[in-house]
This record gives C-alpha cells, sequence and structure tokens, in this order.
C-alpha cells in the first residue's frame, strides 16, 4: 500500500468536566491508572499525536458522558469537527433499552457526522471490567427491537461484549440484519491462556458468521497495560484469519492507549503486525473497511 491513507475508527477528544468517570476519587479502571489522562483531551492534541503519522481521517466513539447528556455529547463533538475539520464521523450513545429509541435518535440525527450508536454490553466476573448491568443484554427483545430500529436512520452498532457473551451477540446480529454491527476491539480478548484464546476464537468465529458484522482492530494493549508489537500481531492475524481483511479496521483508541505508548509506536506495531498481508488487504484494514462502515 503505497503512499497509505489511513483511517482511525476509533479514538476520543473529551472535557474532563463532562466525564463522570473522570470526576471526584481515582476509581479502578479496566485500563489500569489513569492520572495522566485525567485532564482535557482536545483535538489539537490528539492531531499533534497523530503528525506525520498518514492518518488523514477518524471516527470519535462516545465516552461515557452522563447518559441524561446524550446529546450534548455529539453537539460538543459535530462543533469540534465544524471548527476544526476532525473527526469524519461519530459514534453517539442513546440508551437501547428504553422502551423506544426513536425519540432519541431523532434528536441525533439533526448531526451530520453522526454514523452510530454504541451502548456498551461488556460484562465480565471481574467487577473491574464490567460495564453492563448483566451478561445476556444482547439478548433482551427490547435492546433487540431498539437496535433493529438504527436500521431505519442509517446508523451502526458499535458493540462491545467479552467471548463469554458472544454467542448472545451474534443472535442480535442475526435479530437485526439490516443493522452493521462493529466488534469493538476484536472482542476484547482479556483470557490470554490457552482456554481463553479458543472460547474467544470460537466466539468471534460465531460472529463472523452473521454478513452483517465487521470487527475493529483496536485497543489491545486494554488487559496488557503495554503496547506490544507480537501481541497486535497475533489479535490482529487471528482476527482477519477469522473475519477477512474486508472486514477489519483500524482504531487507536487514543488517548487511553497514550497511557502506554506513543501514536506513531502504537500505528507502526500495527503496520509491522500487516506487513506480510498484500496492499489490498492492508488497504481494507486501514481505510477501506472504515470508509464503507461508517461512510465518509
Amino acid at each position: 500500500m503505497s503512499g497509505p491513507s489511513i483511517v482511525d475508527a476509533h479514538h476520543h477528544v473529551w472535557r474532563q468536566a463532562d466525564l463522570p468517570w473522570l470526576l471526584g476519587p481515582m476509581q479502578p479502571r479496566i485500563f489500569g491508572p489513569y492520572e495522566a489522562i485525567r485532564r482535557d483531551y482536545f483535538i489539537g492534541e490528539y492531531l499533534d499525536d497523530l503528525a506525520g503519522s498518514g492518518v488523514t481521517r477518524s471516527v470519535y466513539v462516545q465516552a461515557n458522558w452522563a447518559p441524561e447528556r446524550f446529546e450534548d455529547e455529539v453537539a460538543w463533538v459535530q462543533r469540534v469537527a465544524d471548527e476544526s475539520g476532525w473527526p469524519h464521523a461519530i459514534v453517539g450513545y442513546a440508551d437501547l433499552l428504553c422502551e423506544d429509541v426513536r425519540p432519541q435518535l431523532d434528536r441525533l440525527a439533526r448531526y451530520p457526522l453522526l454514523r452510530g450508536v454504541r451502548m456498551q454490553l461488556h460484562w465480565h466476573e471481574n467487577a473491574m471490567y464490567r460495564f453492563a448491568p448483566r451478561p445476556d443484554l444482547a439478548l433482551d427483545p427490547v435492546l433487540q427491537r431498539n437496535v433493529a430500529r438504527l436500521a431505519d436512520y442509517g446508523l451502526v452498532f458499535d458493540l462491545q461484549v467479552f467471548a463469554g457473551q458472544m454467542a448472545g451477540a451474534a443472535e442480535l446480529a442475526a435479530a437485526c440484519p439490516d443493522v452493521t454491527f462493529v466488534l469493538q476491539h476484536a472482542g476484547m480478548l482479556e483470557d490470554l491462556s490457552p482456554e481463553g484464546r479458543a472460547e474467544w476464537r470460537a466466539g468471534m468465529e460465531r460472529l463472523a458468521a452473521r454478513p452483517n458484522v465487521v470487527s475493529k482492530l483496536s485497543a489491545f494493549g486494554t488487559f496488557i497495560h503495554r503496547n506490544d508489537p507480537a501481541h497486535i500481531e497475533t489479535i490482529l492475524r487471528d482476527t482477519v484469519a477469522v473475519f477477512g481483511a474486508d472486514r477489519c479496521l483500524f482504531g487507536s483508541n487514543f488517548p487511553i492507549e497514550k497511557l502506554w505508548t506513543s501514536y506513531a509506536a502504537l500505528l507502526d506495531a500495527f503496520l509491522a503486525a500487516a506487513a506480510g498481508m498484500d496492499d489490498a488487504a492492508r488497504a481494507a484494514i486501514f481505510e477501506g473497511t472504515a470508509v464503507r462502515v461508517y461512510r465518509f
């Protein structure tokens, strides 16, 4: 892939004052100590981080503002984009467990860059890894009905689950065939034992069997708290083997990964992991799939 044009399909910008999880006493988080990012992270710093990287477009993914301020988050990011030209697409939040999500989607649909919704469904026996109130939300009929409604708005669903939840997530994807699902962080492989990897691989194969699911290659440092090129290569290659390159897309997960690495080092690790693939595969992972899925 000569002269690559790279899309970062997963990053955040934020104002500390808007994020409940950054305010008050330090709380244990899935990605470890986070003093370095308990501050504003504006688009200017993000652009400084990726300077010289070849990244030409990006997707903002919701950063867990207070749920009742779901529209405020999208409105703020849209204003940032209007002023700076970045990001190029927005994934916002909506409460998919309410009786009818359409009034929320009607409010969000006014923002030109909105391309999707994320409501995190991941649940784990380890309370520090747990976000959703229960493990089986993907099977909830109310949630399934509301996710299906995303198709009427042309929106994707950014799906976040652990390996043990992938069977239910595959049922959700089957119940909503007109919605594209973007699996966050390649299924969040956290158990690196042979058994854990086998469960993850089986779940990934189940999800890949649904043609409306693609996988985001991002946040591989979440559970090891470092930039490990060998670890990145293993997950990237295993994911591409299951989904195919044209159903995989790169994301930086910045500024979270900034806790342990630079943007340049992180991107270099991903590019190296894909170095042995052909030009078409690398073009899909680093640009084409994101452009197709998020429509820009």
